[in-house]
C-alpha cells in the first residue's frame, strides 16, 4: 500500500496557512507555492538511493555521496507549473516532463491532450506535481499514463489533497507514495476542495 506524507514541519505548515488566506495576492502565492513544494520534494526524496564517488577537494581526495538515480519532475498543466521552480532549485539537474488533462464532460474521465516525457529508464524517479487533488482523478490518470509509457518508480506532490483523492490513488496506484501538506474535509458541490485555497492555478496566473 503506498505511504501517505502529510508534511508536518513549522516552515510547511506557516506557508499553507498563507496560501489559504484570500488576501494573500498572485506574487506571494506563487512564491509561497514554490517553497512549500520544495519543502515537499525535501521530505519526498528522503529515501533516495546514494553512491559513493571520488571527489579531489584543494587539499585531498575523500569519498562522498551523491544520487544514485535521475530525478524527472511531470507538472500536471497548468496548476503543476508553478511547483517546478522551487524543485529545480534543490535540483537544478532534475528533467521536466508535462503532462496536460482535461475531463471529458459526456463521460468524466481524464482525456489526455499534451504529453512530453524524458526517456523511460528503471532507475529515473518520477515526482508528479499537482497543486490540489480533489478527487484524485486527475492524478490516478496521470500516474496510469507514465507506468504506460514504462516509468515505475512514481511519486505524486500535492499541496493539498482529500481523503477521497488519497483512496483513489491507493486503490489505482498502490506503489505510488503521496506527499502533501494537508488532507482536508471535503469536497463541494462546485468541486473545490473545502476549506482548501481556492483555485491554485487561477490564484498563481491571475485567471478566473
Amino acid at each position: 500500500m503506498s505511504e501517505l506524507k502529510t508534511v508536518m514541519h513549522p516552515l510547511a505548515q506557516s506557508k499553507l496557512t498563507l496560501l489559504r488566506d484570500k488576501n494573500t495576492n498572485k506574487k506571494e502565492f506563487r512564491e509561497l507555492v514554490s517553497e512549500l513544494t520544495a519543502l515537499l520534494f525535501y521530505e519526498a526524496t528522503r529515501d533516495m538511493s546514494l553512491k559513493e564517488v571520488s571527489v579531489e577537494t584543494p587539499f585531498s581526495s575523500c569519498t562522498c555521496n551523491t544520487l544514485n538515480s535521475d530525478i524527472a519532475l511531470v507538472p500536471i498543466l497548468r496548476g503543476g507549473l508553478g511547483m517546478v521552480e522551487g524543485i529545480v532549485e534543490l535540483a537544478p539537474n532534475a528533467k521536466i516532463g508535462h503532462i496536460g488533462l482535461y475531463r471529458d464532460p459526456n463521460t468524466l474521465r481524464p482525456v489526455e491532450y499534451y504529453c512530453k516525457l524524458p526517456k523511460a529508464d528503471d532507475s529515473i524517479e518520477i515526482f508528479v506535481l499537482e497543486p490540489m487533488a480533489a478527487t484524485g482523478g486527475t492524478a490516478s490518470a496521470a500516474i496510469t499514463f507514465l507506468k504506460e509509457r514504462g516509468f515505475k518508480k512514481i511519486k505524486y506532490i500535492c499541496l493539498i489533497c482529500t481523503p477521497e483523492a488519497v483512496a483513489k490513488i491507493r486503490s489505482e496506484h498502490p506503489d505510488a507514495d503521496i506527499y502533501t501538506a494537508a488532507v482536508d474535509r471535503k469536497i463541494n458541490e462546485e468541486g473545490y476542495i473545502i476549506p482548501g485555497l481556492g483555485d491554485a492555478g487561477d490564484r498563481m496566473f491571475g485567471t478566473r
